[in-house]
């Protein structure tokens, strides 16, 4: 009896050739098409322009500051990254779930180049929403009355987000095989993001670790004074992305690649970087500049004349004043008197002593014939500046027109409104109730006015009726119009307004 052996057959062990290498980017075109083709990324796109369009038509009232537009282009790129981090997570693992995991076995494909691959398919979608951010961000800056500068690093924020995300799923497909380990980690990822949120208030620092900080504020601050770190957070969440790239790299079967391991510890050392130098604060000169333009305006600002009146702005403004004057020159006309001429100092004031957090009001001006105007423009803030107009005329400054309970209070608010093209939709526009009836706060830059139900009946008619044809009588009554003893009743009764109107108060 004989028996043969025979050597068992070993399967031949892979070797290197460039041509595996090409294959990298060959299945990332692949898994790029079906990123685009998933539906949470379709979602999220479509919903992604959908808000671009709707937000973008009145943003601003169509007066954008550039360094508000900038900030406005981060938060909805999250959605995106929310979606790529589910598709890519799902893509990673759409061989397990079809069970053709052992198949790779025989290709050239190892987990390392496919993880490579996946990580570079999120690059196309990352490019595709910098260019939703560059359509949204461009399209406040073409507008007319657009003004200031926007930062590149608040631009990269969303394309960044979107890496990192990307990043992200792969990530925890790899450390994770499983098909609610995507879910969870948008899960973990809200939940953070709140914490962060909630602890912001003793730790400022802790919020720059979130990919979006946002901050908003009531009025627009000049580009110099924001001080947000944003060149610093753009490289915070550029070192963060590729740290987590290169750890799915290694735990996709890059491990014992030497160069993965060193650009994950210079990847790292970069991360920690940045977050020291973005949680560094506001510097002193930051501080003083600030306390320089709330407190001595005057020492920024560039002044113009027009029409005997002067207007001072701060420098990303100075094109805004011949709005503020066109303005002022609809107030000055329906005047009458020494009003017509009156010769007015539009000064721009702001509140920036500790940035974008604050938001408290201005307060009157006490110099006589001073009109504060604020940075936001349009809308709203047309009639509420013409208010501030036409209060100086009639009281002689800010502070007297504020602490107007008398009838001039009708003169002021027909000056303010009777030349606009609706001047009743300017009327309950510039209320606080956004009403046409009884008493109400008007809104102004400064400390607001206040109406009583008979000053708005009086104010009403008067509206009702052309421009033109109260004028005359404005101006030939102009001395008792604007007497401080003038009730409502006598300024109806002067207007030809009748019936019943009660006491003047305040209250």
């Amino acid at each position: 009896m004989s028996a043969v052996l025979h050597e068992t057959a070993r399967p031949a062990a892979r070797t290197e050739t460039p041509d595996s290498w090409r294959a990298v980017p060959v299945l990332a075109v692949f898994e790029t098409r079906q990123l685009f083709r998933s539906l949470p990324l379709l979602l999220g796109f479509a919903v992604y322009l959908a808000w671009i369009v709707w937000k973008g038509r009145d943003y601003a009232d169509g007066n954008p500051a550039l360094q508000d537009a900038d900030r406005a282009t981060q938060s909805v790129p999250l959605l995106i990254g929310l979606a790529v981090l589910l598709a890519v997570n799902q893509a990673v693992l759409r061989s397990r779930r079809r069970d053709t995991e052992r198949h790779f076995a025989v290709l050239v494909m190892t987990p390392l180049r496919r993880t490579l691959a996946h990580l570079l398919s999120v690059v196309p979608v990352a490019l595709l929403t910098a260019v939703c951010v560059a359509a949204q961000y461009g399209w406040q800056a073409l507008k007319p009355g657009a003004l200031g500068h926007g930062s590149p690093g608040e631009l990269l924020v969303g394309p960044l987000t979107v890496l990192l995300f990307g990043a992200g799923g792969v990530l925890a497909a790899r450390l994770l095989p499983s098909v609610f380990a995507a879910p969870l980690v948008i899960v973990l990822f809200m939940f953070l993001l709140l914490l962060g949120s909630s602890v912001a208030g003793d730790a400022g620092w802790v919020r720059w670790l979130t990919p979006v900080v946002t901050e908003n504020s009531s009025q627009v601050l000049p580009s110099g004074l924001i001080g947000r770190p944003a060149a610093w957070h753009a490289l915070y969440l550029a070192a963060l992305a590729l740290s987590v790239a290169l750890l799915a790299v290694l735990a996709g079967g890059g491990a014992r690649a030497w160069s993965a391991r060193v650009g994950l510890a210079g990847a790292v050392a970069l991360t920690a970087v940045a977050v020291v130098a973005q949680g560094a604060g506001v510097s002193p000169q930051l501080t003083a500049a600030r306390e320089r333009a709330t407190f001595h305006p005057e020492q920024v600002q560039t002044c113009v004349a027009r029409d005997g009146s002067r207007y001072c702005a701060f420098p990303e403004w100075r094109g805004r004043t011949a709005d503020w004057a066109a303005v002022v020159a609809e107030v000055r006309s329906l005047a009458g008197g020494t009003a017509r001429t009156q010769p007015l100092v539009v000064r721009q004031r702001i509140d920036a002593t500790y940035g974008l957090e604050s938001d408290a009001g201005l307060l009157p001006s006490k110099q006589a014939g001073v009109v504060s105007v604020g940075t936001s423009w349009g809308g709203n803030r047309v009639p509420e500046f013409s208010a501030a107009v036409a209060g100086v005329l009639v009281a002689g400054g800010e502070k007297e027109a504020a602490e107007l309970c008398d009838g001039r209070m009708v003169t002021v608010m027909w000056l303010a409104l009777a030349w606009q093209s609706d001047p009743l939709d300017a009327l309950r526009r510039v209320r606080l109730d956004d009403s046409v009836k009884g008493s109400a706060i008007v809104l102004a830059p400064t400390e607001p006015l206040s109406m009583t139900a008979g000053q708005t009946e009086v104010v009403r008619e008067l509206l009702e009726r052309p421009a033109a044809e109260v004028a005359p009588t404005v101006k030939a009554h102009w001395a008792e119009l604007v007497s401080p003893k003038v009730t409502t009743a006598r300024v109806a009764e002067l207007t030809g307004v009748k019936g019943k109107f009660g006491a003047d108060t305040c209250d």
